[in-house]
């Protein structure tokens, strides 16, 4: 039986009923093949059987009151994957789509995506079953202080070091920093995604956005090229769909499209950064059918008209293409339509955004390709450097911020790819950014002895 085959019989006996997490397994077990090949001692040392398994699965039950007074109840996790290098650090998700499954899957890609940045933190990912969406500030603040009151004992600024993911943004964040300043009495970098007044970082918004772009400029000086004049298309509009957006203009090129759950933008002109920002970012969430109505040469498309199986987003006719919303939201269907459509260039923004037959198209046509646990991993990486100015009680500027964002950027991309090359396979930056980002925990592991 082979070792992929072997480890995804263990994993589905030990965590049943959980899709999300064995595709994640799978794609990296899949690129470690090499890897085991050449150097025995990762077998020797059981590692691979070792870091699929999380060192701590927290499952909580978090009870709240609604504005009615009634209590409604809902399930927390947090999943401590690897603190092989540093402590735990990954998002908090709050989502309807959240099980124990997607979490892992999550938390299993951080532990690499984290490797890969070069700095000290470890793999870990958390969230809820809880929807904010049409829900008061109050029962925001009312779950966020209940989740936190079972969360805070498991973590802190040198254990487990959470951040913002899909549903939790900065008034989350806050809620839930207030409740963990209220039961612990410490004023610590224990949390990321905080406001600028009380321990937040410049850029830490922007960044996952922005790195997204960062990483494929270095792509594509790969190949003597640039992002001048080139048309992209993007999917989402939550931070990292807007700022990747707005560093796309910066740099040159044309995002022509922009999405949510209800429906998505095509606005051949350009999408309007100002009307997608006043759409999403004022707490509203307004449909995106809002911004056909205020700009009459865009095209809007309602979800419920998709076809079966299909993302319209992906069959504009672009050169860059930069999924930003979800995980599996690029299938093979869409990758084909983007290659038809002479597409050069997929960066991802999302976790695992492009399923495995979408990925195995991008790779086969040798086109450009930035996997999410490399081109989206400038939002994590900030976040580190939020826990560094926390550390010393500092703030840097915006500049200082991105300049160094942007350092990371580039290391990562020349980490992957260089160690792509090493395995004969240069245009492979799955197989790169997995074996890089494993390496290094892998060492860690065997240096630490059999914990």
């Amino acid at each position: 039986m082979s070792l992929i085959a072997t480890t995804l019989e263990k994993i589905k006996k030990s965590s049943p009923g959980e899709p999300e997490f064995y595709q994640a397994v799978e794609e990296v077990v899949e690129s470690l093949e090499p890897l085991f090949a050449k150097e025995k001692k990762y077998l020797e040392h059981n590692i691979l059987e070792r870091i699929v398994e999380p060192e701590r699965m927290i499952t909580f039950r978090v009870t709240w009151i609604d504005d009615q007074g009634r209590v409604q109840v809902n399930k927390g996790y947090r999943v401590q994957f690897s603190s092989a290098i540093g402590p735990y650090k990954g998002g908090l998700r709050f989502h309807p789509s959240v099980t124990s499954g997607t979490i892992k899957f999550l938390g299993f890609e951080q532990i690499f995506k984290n490797s890969l940045t070069g700095l000290a933190i470890g793999g870990g990912k958390g969230g809820s079953d809880f929807d904010p969406k049409g829900k008061s500030n109050n029962e925001i603040m009312r779950f966020c202080q209940s989740f936190m009151t079972e969360l805070y004992r498991h973590i802190g600024d040198t254990v487990d070091v959470p951040a913002g993911d899909i549903g939790v943004g900065g008034r989350e964040i806050g809620y839930l920093y207030g409740q963990y300043k209220r039961l612990t009495g410490h004023y610590d970098g224990v949390l990321t995604g905080k406001k600028l007044l009380w321990g937040g970082s410049l850029a830490r918004t922007e960044a996952t956005g922005y790195g997204a772009v960062y990483f494929a400029e270095n792509l594509l000086a790969s190949r003597n090229d640039n992002l001048e004049g080139k048309i992209a298309t993007v999917s989402g509009s939550g931070n990292v769909a807007i700022y990747t957006i707005k560093k796309l203009y910066e740099l040159g090129a044309k995002p022509v499209t922009c999405s949510d759950s209800r429906g998505f933008i095509y606005h051949e002109a350009g999408i309007n950064l100002a009307t997608l920002q006043q759409l999403k970012e004022q707490g509203t969430n307004e449909s995106l059918a809002k911004y056909a109505e205020i700009h009459k040469d865009a095209k809007y498309t309602p979800a419920s008209s998709y076809p079966a199986g299909r993302n319209p987003v992906w069959s504009v006719p672009c050169q860059l293409a930069f999924p930003s919303a979800t995980q599996n939201e690029l299938n093979l269907e869409d990758a084909k339509a983007l290659l038809a459509n002479g597409c050069i260039l997929v960066a991802e923004g999302a976790n695992m955004p492009s399923t495995p037959e979408a990925v195995h198209a991008f790779l086969e046509a040798k086109i450009l390709y930035g996997p999410g646990k490399a081109a989206n991993a400038g939002g994590v990486a900030t976040s580190q450097l939020e826990m560094a100015q926390n550390a010393g009680m500092i703030q840097w500027t915006f500049e200082e911020v991105d300049q160094r964002l942007k350092g990371i950027m580039r290391n990562i991309y020349l980490n992957a790819s260089r160690t792509a090359e090493e395995f004969g396979q240069a245009h492979n930056l799955v197989l790169g950014a997995n074996i890089a980002g494993f390496r290094k925990v892998a060492d860690a592991m065997i240096d630490q002895g059999a914990v």
